[in-house]
């Protein structure tokens, strides 16, 4: 029994840490045409399931480095409590922010099915909790 309690603690302490080492940064959403993508071109296969993904800024983009990789995004603020609660979505990432005035300072665009699952406002720019998985 001592040993089934600790596993329980371990377990709340690892997900408090991953809260703690979690970077902070925005997020919009962007709708199709999604493709050509920086990471695979014109490849439909690139896109995982239900269209879960994201672009990312230069500073996460890493010379394509990021291509691929996943994220656990978390809404945390907005203009008029844009936030669906409680929830967060992992994501994949398939491009490279195309920088313009509007976007620049944004870490992520998420697909349209990716920012409504945390986001109850389309159009929103919202404050997001991240940790790469």
């Amino acid at each position: 029994m001592r040993s089934f309690t600790l596993v329980i603690i371990s377990s709340l302490l690892l997900k408090q840490m991953s809260i703690i080492l979690a970077d902070v940064g925005t997020a919009s959403s962007y709708g199709p045409p999604y493709i050509p993508t920086a990471c695979d071109g014109n490849r439909r296969q690139q896109f995982p399931p239900g269209n879960i993904f994201v672009a990312v800024n230069e500073g996460l983009w890493d010379n394509g480095a990021a291509c691929g990789r996943r994220y656990r995004i978390r809404c945390i603020s907005g203009i008029n409590k844009p936030c669906k609660v409680g929830s967060s979505i992992d994501v994949k990432v398939v491009d490279k922010i195309t920088c313009t005035r509007s976007s620049c300072h944004q870490t992520f665009h998420m697909s349209t099915e990716a920012f409504a699952a945390i986001s109850r406002f389309p159009n929103a720019n919202i404050n997001v909790e991240y940790i790469q998985i």
